[in-house]
């Protein structure tokens, strides 16, 4: 426990800087003179390296150790924080913003292998859930706490205090945590092996319908709050829908609480109820859909403040929802390839955020002419088509994964999750 517990404040950390950038936007294209499309460059390019590094991570992890990788992670993101506070050119922030995406890309995954070794398998779901339900703290401290902090403190002593604290942290991960528990030898690692080997078990890890499964989960549920929390929710709801910096903030915060709450919830549900999971996302995405269809519809543009509320609020579970993908990477793939499973999965969620943001930074320079609100009622039709698209490649792996659960059953062999045959199981996928 006490493993686990240092190792989710390094994950929170993570978030911290990852979504730092959300309330600190405004002053960013001030501190930098950037217009929408380059001050998205810091998300897209944060986040862009993020989604690069997450096969990189989960091999580093399967190969050297959780410990090991998340150390390294916490002076990352610290010297990056530091970099970015005395940052005072677009090229320096631009690197800052890439050795913390290097940082904060090396975490979670390496938490969640901790959380494979040092929990049996049924609590995995629930405790992978858990953990990044406190993770949003993260989030949560880099709304309205950092928002004030900013304005009272400055710039520079913000984001260099919290740089510092990061590095700092790493010796704590160093002494505390532990790659597996007290008497298990963990399986041999063959630190010789070649490139190729190594893609041969990356192309392994893609293969596996669960893994492909997982991504497209992730891809589709954890795209549109984060693409809101790390940038551009902000910018909407001061500038096209009109709240207070302040309210905004607080609105924003929304996003973390459903999150926090959220998580454990639906690790409890899934735990229990593993054949649900996939239905669950597909419940979730189509919902969003009709959310972004109502925000986006709304005549004049400006949003009810209680319908805002209401599609935050919902919008916050696609975190928690995004968690099954890296259940379905434990399930469906032998203990010395879940690190590189899990990078694979993590991956599709930060695509598809790397795209939104850059689209969205994109469309609002061309339709600016138009209108705020209408420029941002245009960028977020790029959010629209990344759920649309997610919710058609999460169903056609959904049938998939069925398929090859199906195939292994007949062969007698034991499978994770046993699921009923449906009618539109017999045709082929």
């Amino acid at each position: 426990m006490i493993i686990w517990v240092t190792a989710v404040v390094v994950y929170l950390a993570a978030v911290f800087h990852r979504t730092s950038l959300g309330v600190a936007s405004l002053e960013a294209g001030a501190r930098f003179h950037l217009g929408p499309a380059a001050l998205g460059t810091f998300t897209v390019l944060q986040v862009g390296v993020y989604a690069v590094m997450q096969v990189p991570t989960g091999l580093l992890v399967d190969r050297y150790g959780a410990r090991r990788v998340l150390t390294v992670a916490a002076l990352l993101m610290g010297l990056g924080q530091l970099l970015f506070a005395f940052a005072t050119s677009y090229p320096l922030g631009l690197l800052a913003r890439a050795v913390l995406g290097v940082g904060d890309a090396m975490t979670f995954v390496s938490v969640l292998r901790l959380v494979a070794a040092h929990f049996p398998a049924r609590r995995y779901a629930v405790v992978a859930a858990f953990t990044a339900a406190l993770g949003s703290v993260g989030n949560l401290v880099s709304t309205v706490p950092l928002s004030l902090l900013l304005h009272s403190a400055g710039w520079t002593p913000t984001f260099a205090i919290a740089g510092a604290a990061t590095a700092a942290y790493s010796v704590v991960l160093m002494l505390r945590v532990r790659d597996n528990p007290i008497g298990v030898v963990p399986e041999p690692v063959d630190h010789s092996e070649s490139l190729s080997t190594v893609l041969v078990g990356v192309r392994h890890a893609w293969r596996t319908p669960g893994t492909r499964l997982g991504f497209w989960v992730h891809f589709s549920t954890m795209s549109a709050p984060s693409m809101l929390g790390l940038l551009w929710g902000f910018p909407y709801l001061v500038q096209a829908q009109g709240l207070g910096e302040q309210a905004a903030g607080l609105l924003l915060s929304l996003l973390v609480v459903g999150a926090i709450v959220g998580g454990p919830a639906v690790g409890t549900v899934i735990s229990r109820r593993p054949e649900w999971r996939t239905p669950m996302v597909v419940g979730y995405v189509v919902i969003a859909l009709s959310v972004w269809v109502v925000l986006l519809g709304w005549p004049g543009g400006h949003v009810p403040l209680g319908l805002l509320v209401a599609a935050f609020a919902f919008l916050s579970m696609g975190g928690p929802a995004s968690t099954i993908g890296f259940a379905l990477a434990r399930d469906y793939n032998p203990m010395r390839r879940v690190g590189t499973a899990t990078g694979v999965v993590n991956v599709g969620g930060f695509v598809a955020i790397t795209v939104s943001a850059l689209v969205v930074g994109m469309l609002l320079d061309v339709a600016a002419p138009l209108g705020t609100a209408t420029a941002f009622r245009i960028a977020f039709l790029s959010v629209v088509a990344v759920l649309v698209l997610g919710l058609w490649r999460t169903s056609v792996w959904w049938r998939r994964a069925r398929a090859a659960v199906f195939d292994a059953a007949s062969r007698g062999e034991e499978v994770p999750v046993r699921i009923r045959r449906r009618s539109w199981d017999l045709t082929p996928a």
